[in-house]
């Protein structure tokens, strides 16, 4: 049986003003790995290849997405609709940060309004026509990301992982998790995975061996490492990851448009 027939019943609905073609998650067993600076990478990559792209930030208790594209507006609606915030590069995103009226209290929900919100974000937002609409996944395997696979109509799991045996191992739960809900995994993303040298150039792995075993062990298509860049991490931290100008994880990104 498909996922799709699987699922089927507990699929949500976009509204009449979306039209959304491809929907990928970015997921993890472990948090603080790298899910939304992948998640903004590839969107960046599709944004720069010409396509309609969004983010739903469904990290609802560690929202990252507005701080790494410095989206500082809140989003409004009308009642029946939410407009989604635009990034400067034309991304369209949406998170609970960008709803919030303080920012930094802390979201002391349960599962379930969780879930309810993830689903919202997909079915009450004016998405418009999006070619690629990337998921930014909370960590673990329970309720939200339970949510996300079985109510949104994932076309591929992109998961990320990073250097050390304790996060594998636990990473290694969400590739079984995405594997028993029938989620096709398109590749492995292995971040903080070397330091490059300034002087040399000679890669440097400071935090372990890379784990591209864990990519051949499931059958995992498309492998791909990040270094471990002060660069990026400070022009994440400044919302300028659009105009980072080194060119990560392109091979991922021309398997996700070909899909």
């Amino acid at each position: 049986m498909s996922n799709e027939d699987k699922f089927a019943e507990f699929r949500a609905k976009t509204n009449a003003h979306s039209k959304i073609n491809k929907v990928i998650a970015v997921m993890s067993g472990k948090g603080g790995v790298g899910k939304s600076l992948t998640s903004a990478l590839l969107a960046k990559n599709a944004a720069k290849a010409g396509l309609k792209v969004g983010i739903i930030d469904a990290d609802i208790t560690g929202p990252s997405i507005p701080t790494l594209f410095g989206l500082n507006e809140d989003v409004k609606g009308d009642g029946l609709e939410i407009m989604p915030a635009i990034t400067s590069t034309g991304i369209k995103a949406i998170s609970l940060n960008l709803l919030s009226v303080n920012k930094n209290e802390p979201v002391i929900w349960r599962g379930p309004v969780i879930g309810g919100v993830i689903k919202q974000f997909y079915t009450d937002v004016n998405w418009g026509e999006i070619d690629e609409l990337y998921v930014d996944m909370p960590p673990g395997t329970s309720d939200a990301p339970l949510t996300v696979l079985q109510s949104l109509p994932v076309k591929a799991i992109v998961v990320v992982t990073s250097p050390q045996d304790l996060v594998s191992l636990i990473v290694e739960k969400a590739v079984k998790m995405a594997l028993m809900m029938d989620v096709p995994i398109i590749a492995l993303v292995e971040n903080m995975s070397y330091l490059e040298c300034p002087h040399c150039g000679e890669k440097l792995h400071p935090l372990g061996k890379p784990h591209d075993t864990l990519a051949s062990n499931y059958g995992i298509p498309n492998y791909e490492e990040l270094p471990i860049d002060p660069l990026l991490a400070s022009m994440c931290d400044e919302g300028k990851i659009e105009s980072y100008d080194k060119d990560y994880l392109l091979k991922i990104s021309e398997a996700i448009h070909n899909l």
